[in-house]
Protein backbone atom coordinates (compact mmCIF):
# COMPACT_ATOMS: atom_id res chain seq x y z
CA UNK A 1 0.00 0.00 0.00
CA UNK A 2 1.42 3.62 -1.12
CA UNK A 3 1.38 5.66 1.95
CA UNK A 4 3.92 8.22 0.71
CA UNK A 5 1.15 11.03 0.31
CA UNK A 6 0.50 10.43 4.50
CA UNK A 7 1.24 13.44 6.47
CA UNK A 8 3.01 12.26 9.61
CA UNK A 9 6.91 11.32 10.58
CA UNK A 10 7.85 9.57 14.07
CA UNK A 11 8.86 10.89 16.92
CA UNK A 12 7.53 10.36 20.36
CA UNK A 13 8.10 13.44 22.31
CA UNK A 14 5.00 16.01 22.62
CA UNK A 15 6.58 19.64 22.74
CA UNK A 16 3.76 21.42 24.35
CA UNK A 17 -0.30 21.34 24.22
CA UNK A 18 -3.36 24.20 23.97
CA UNK A 19 -6.66 23.65 25.37
CA UNK A 20 -8.78 25.86 22.91
CA UNK A 21 -12.75 26.99 23.38
CA UNK A 22 -14.71 25.58 20.01
CA UNK A 23 -18.44 25.93 19.42
CA UNK A 24 -18.69 22.29 21.15
CA UNK A 25 -16.71 22.82 24.19
CA UNK A 26 -12.93 22.36 25.24
CA UNK A 27 -10.51 20.74 22.77
CA UNK A 28 -6.78 19.81 23.98
CA UNK A 29 -4.39 19.17 21.06
CA UNK A 30 -0.79 18.25 21.69
CA UNK A 31 2.08 18.18 19.41
CA UNK A 32 5.11 16.75 18.64
CA UNK A 33 8.28 17.72 16.23
CA UNK A 34 6.53 15.82 14.01
CA UNK A 35 2.82 17.19 13.96
CA UNK A 36 0.23 16.60 16.48
CA UNK A 37 -0.08 13.43 18.76
CA UNK A 38 -3.02 13.71 20.39
CA UNK A 39 -6.05 15.03 20.57
CA UNK A 40 -9.07 15.29 23.42
CA UNK A 41 -12.65 15.75 22.53
CA UNK A 42 -14.74 18.09 25.05
CA UNK A 43 -15.54 16.39 28.08
CA UNK A 44 -17.93 18.47 30.76
CA UNK A 45 -15.68 18.53 33.24
CA UNK A 46 -12.75 20.57 31.48
CA UNK A 47 -10.41 20.83 34.35
CA UNK A 48 -10.38 17.05 34.94
CA UNK A 49 -10.22 16.35 31.17
CA UNK A 50 -6.64 19.08 31.36
CA UNK A 51 -5.57 17.06 34.30
CA UNK A 52 -6.16 13.59 32.07
CA UNK A 53 -4.99 14.65 28.95
CA UNK A 54 -1.37 16.40 31.27
CA UNK A 55 -1.04 13.28 32.47
CA UNK A 56 -0.59 11.38 29.49
CA UNK A 57 2.31 13.82 27.48
CA UNK A 58 4.74 13.27 30.13
CA UNK A 59 5.46 16.70 31.30
CA UNK A 60 4.75 18.56 28.08
CA UNK A 61 3.13 21.57 29.45
CA UNK A 62 0.41 24.41 27.99
CA UNK A 63 1.90 26.43 25.69
CA UNK A 64 1.60 28.63 22.04
CA UNK A 65 1.45 26.56 18.91
CA UNK A 66 3.62 26.43 15.98
CA UNK A 67 2.68 28.11 13.06
CA UNK A 68 1.03 24.80 11.90
CA UNK A 69 -0.39 23.69 14.77
CA UNK A 70 -2.13 26.47 15.15
CA UNK A 71 -3.31 26.66 11.87
CA UNK A 72 -5.31 23.69 12.19
CA UNK A 73 -6.09 24.43 15.82
CA UNK A 74 -7.92 27.37 13.49
CA UNK A 75 -9.38 24.20 11.52
CA UNK A 76 -10.74 22.49 14.34
CA UNK A 77 -12.38 25.88 15.72
CA UNK A 78 -14.09 26.02 12.51
CA UNK A 79 -15.21 22.71 12.35
CA UNK A 80 -17.09 22.54 15.94
CA UNK A 81 -18.69 25.53 14.07
CA UNK A 82 -19.78 23.56 11.48
CA UNK A 83 -17.93 24.76 8.69
CA UNK A 84 -16.58 22.00 6.26
CA UNK A 85 -12.91 21.70 6.92
CA UNK A 86 -10.81 19.33 5.33
CA UNK A 87 -8.13 17.79 7.74
CA UNK A 88 -6.05 15.54 5.45
CA UNK A 89 -3.06 17.56 5.54
CA UNK A 90 -2.52 18.06 8.88
CA UNK A 91 0.16 17.00 9.98
CA UNK A 92 -0.10 14.15 12.50
CA UNK A 93 2.28 12.47 14.63
CA UNK A 94 1.23 8.30 14.90
CA UNK A 95 4.75 7.06 15.97
CA UNK A 96 2.84 5.40 18.69
CA UNK A 97 0.31 3.79 16.00
CA UNK A 98 1.63 0.08 14.16
CA UNK A 99 1.57 -0.25 10.84
CA UNK A 100 -2.12 -1.74 10.59
CA UNK A 101 -3.52 0.87 12.80
CA UNK A 102 -1.45 3.64 10.57
CA UNK A 103 -2.85 2.26 7.34
CA UNK A 104 -6.33 2.07 9.19
CA UNK A 105 -5.90 5.91 10.07
CA UNK A 106 -4.99 6.90 6.38
CA UNK A 107 -7.93 5.57 5.25
CA UNK A 108 -10.14 7.34 7.13
CA UNK A 109 -8.00 10.96 6.90
CA UNK A 110 -9.11 10.16 2.89
CA UNK A 111 -12.72 10.11 3.94
CA UNK A 112 -14.67 13.29 2.81
CA UNK A 113 -16.34 16.10 5.21
CA UNK A 114 -19.63 14.19 5.50
CA UNK A 115 -18.57 11.22 3.86
CA UNK A 116 -18.74 7.75 5.80
CA UNK A 117 -18.01 4.10 5.59
CA UNK A 118 -18.65 1.24 7.26
CA UNK A 119 -15.52 -0.99 9.55
CA UNK A 120 -15.43 -3.48 6.82
CA UNK A 121 -15.67 -0.56 4.30
CA UNK A 122 -12.67 1.05 5.95
CA UNK A 123 -10.50 -2.25 6.66
CA UNK A 124 -11.14 -2.70 2.74
CA UNK A 125 -10.09 0.64 1.58
CA UNK A 126 -6.90 0.48 3.74
CA UNK A 127 -5.99 -2.98 2.43
CA UNK A 128 -7.10 -5.36 4.95
CA UNK A 129 -10.08 -6.53 3.98
CA UNK A 130 -12.01 -8.86 6.59
CA UNK A 131 -10.65 -6.77 9.67
CA UNK A 132 -13.57 -5.18 10.69
CA UNK A 133 -13.17 -6.16 13.79
CA UNK A 134 -9.48 -4.58 14.00
CA UNK A 135 -10.64 -1.77 12.35
CA UNK A 136 -13.22 -1.22 15.29
CA UNK A 137 -10.66 -2.28 17.67
CA UNK A 138 -7.61 0.65 15.72
CA UNK A 139 -10.59 3.19 15.69
CA UNK A 140 -11.10 2.78 19.34
CA UNK A 141 -7.20 3.95 19.90
CA UNK A 142 -6.67 6.64 17.64
CA UNK A 143 -4.67 9.28 19.44
CA UNK A 144 -6.12 12.05 17.15
CA UNK A 145 -9.84 12.35 16.82
CA UNK A 146 -11.10 14.26 14.30
CA UNK A 147 -7.81 14.71 12.34
CA UNK A 148 -8.36 11.33 11.91
CA UNK A 149 -11.98 11.21 11.60
CA UNK A 150 -13.05 7.96 13.34
CA UNK A 151 -16.77 9.19 13.93
CA UNK A 152 -17.32 8.86 10.15
CA UNK A 153 -16.99 5.34 10.35
CA UNK A 154 -20.14 3.49 11.33
CA UNK A 155 -21.27 -0.43 11.93
CA UNK A 156 -23.13 -2.48 9.29
CA UNK A 157 -26.46 -1.56 8.24
CA UNK A 158 -26.06 2.12 8.80
CA UNK A 159 -25.98 2.20 12.61
CA UNK A 160 -23.83 4.58 14.60
CA UNK A 161 -21.66 1.80 16.46
CA UNK A 162 -19.15 2.76 19.20
CA UNK A 163 -16.83 5.76 19.89
CA UNK A 164 -14.19 5.90 22.47
CA UNK A 165 -14.43 9.51 22.81
CA UNK A 166 -16.00 10.90 26.04
CA UNK A 167 -20.21 10.71 25.80
CA UNK A 168 -19.89 7.43 23.12
CA UNK A 169 -21.94 6.85 20.66
CA UNK A 170 -23.61 10.73 21.08
CA UNK A 171 -20.68 12.65 20.73
CA UNK A 172 -19.99 10.58 17.37
CA UNK A 173 -23.84 11.23 16.25
CA UNK A 174 -23.29 15.22 17.28
CA UNK A 175 -19.97 15.07 15.33
CA UNK A 176 -21.92 13.43 12.09
CA UNK A 177 -24.59 15.98 12.28
CA UNK A 178 -21.77 18.86 12.21
CA UNK A 179 -21.22 17.26 8.75
CA UNK A 180 -24.64 17.23 7.91
CA UNK A 181 -24.88 13.51 8.08
CA UNK A 182 -28.09 11.84 10.31
CA UNK A 183 -27.74 8.23 11.87
CA UNK A 184 -30.36 6.94 13.04
CA UNK A 185 -34.20 5.15 11.88
CA UNK A 186 -35.62 7.18 9.25
CA UNK A 187 -37.66 10.24 10.50
CA UNK A 188 -41.59 9.82 10.46
CA UNK A 189 -43.10 10.85 6.78
CA UNK A 190 -45.22 14.02 6.82
CA UNK A 191 -48.71 13.73 7.49
CA UNK A 192 -49.54 16.87 4.37
CA UNK A 193 -51.03 13.95 1.49
CA UNK A 194 -52.77 12.09 4.36
CA UNK A 195 -56.51 12.02 3.76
Amino acid sequence: MDMSHMTSTFSNAPLGYTIVDTAIGAIAVAWSAAGICRVALPQRDREAMERRFAAKLGGAGPTEPPAAIAAAVELIKRYAKGEEVDFSSVPVDLSGADLFQRAIYQAARNLDFGETTTYGGLADAAGHPGKARETGEALGRNPVPLIVPCHRILAAGGKIGGFSAPGGSATKEKLLTLEGVRVGPPQAAQKAFAF
